[in-house]
Parts: structure tokens; C-alpha cells; sequence
């Protein structure tokens, strides 16, 4: 098998294992046993535990972003319409990704190359919202880098309240759509 397409499968598995047993199952001797493959192959497309679950939580944020960018090319060009978007995106992102994605994050608390990861993460996502939102912000500069990492911090507070069972996500993305407009329109106004 082709190494990517390995690689792929591989993760295809470790999904499976994270999903079925939870994170703390998911180790390279478990995932060569269940891919029915040799520990030295898992070692060799992951060199250790943490960069399996770096790799997997990699292709977890991959899918969002393709998804939000996907649908903020087909958003049209108002506000509003650009922050129900990006709020739809991310909550509906959530709940396709269910508890694994937290999962696997909770797993690799603590570690420096997660840190790193989130940071990478973090920063992709406030470019992509800084390019949507730029158009209605004048003049953009630093405050609206600022702003978008203030919305991420909500969106990610807003998500625990989903996943604790406390808010519907119909209402998350409502609040939170609000909070982009605000956030953007009072901007606009200065």
C-alpha cells in the first residue's frame, strides 16, 4: 500500500479506536493490532503516541477549515450573512467532529507539540476570519486580528456550554452570530 494511502487508513483506524474505546486506548501497539498491520509500520507514520494523536487531530481541523472556507466562497458578500456562516461552520464542524475531537485534545494536554499545534491552529483561523471580515472594518489593522482571536475565545466557550448539554446548538450559533455582527459593527462605527 502506498504510504499516504497507509497513512490514511491508519488514521481511518485510530478514529475508529478513539470513537469505540476512548483516547486513552489509542496507542501505536493498539493501532497496528487493529489495522492489522506491524508496530514498526504505526512507529514509522507517527514516531510516538503524541504525534498520532497531533496527526488525527490535524485531519479533524483540516475538515473544518476546507468547510469553512468552502462556505464562506459561497456566503454572500454581507455581514450578517458572513457571521451566520462562520457560526453555522463552526458548531456544525463540532457537532460532526463529537466527543473525539475533545477527546484527543484532552489527551494531549500538556504537551508541547499540542501548544504548538493550537497556536498553528488559532492563527490559521483568524486569518481566515480577518479575510471575511476585512471588507467591513475600516481600517482593519491589528484590532481586527484582536477581534477574531476574542470571537474564538467565545466560539470555544460557547462550544463547552454544547457539549456539556447546556445550550442547543441552534442557540450557539444564534449567540454567536450575534457576536461577530456586534463585534464587527461596532468596529465599523469608530
Amino acid at each position: 500500500m502506498q504510504k499516504q494511502l497507509r497513512r490514511e487508513q491508519l488514521l481511518d483506524v485510530a478514529l475508529s479506536i478513539v470513537r469505540e474505546r476512548g483516547a486513552d486506548e489509542l496507542t501505536l501497539g493498539n493501532l497496528a493490532l487493529r489495522a492489522g498491520v506491524s508496530r514498526p509500520v504505526a512507529y514509522e507514520h507517527f514516531t510516538t503516541r503524541a504525534g498520532l494523536l497531533i496527526a488525527l487531530y490535524q485531519r479533524l481541523e483540516d475538515s473544518y477549515v476546507r468547510t469553512l472556507k468552502d462556505a464562506l466562497a459561497a456566503a454572500p458578500r454581507d455581514l450578517e450573512a458572513i457571521a451566520a456562516v462562520m457560526s453555522a461552520s463552526y458548531f456544525n464542524c463540532l457537532a460532526d467532529l463529537g466527543p473525539e475531537a475533545l477527546a484527543i485534545s484532552a489527551a494531549l494536554q500538556g504537551s508541547g507539540e499540542m501548544a504548538k499545534q493550537q497556536q498553528r491552529m488559532m492563527d490559521e483561523y483568524v486569518a481566515i476570519m480577518g479575510a471575511a471580515l476585512r471588507p467591513f472594518i475600516a481600517p482593519p489593522g491589528e484590532s481586527l486580528r484582536i477581534l477574531c482571536v476574542g470571537l474564538l475565545g467565545a466560539a470555544e466557550a460557547i462550544a463547552r456550554d454544547v457539549q456539556a448539554s447546556r445550550t442547543s446548538q441552534a442557540a450557539a450559533v444564534q449567540a454567536l452570530t450575534s457576536l461577530i455582527a456586534k463585534g464587527v459593527g461596532d468596529r465599523r462605527q469608530r
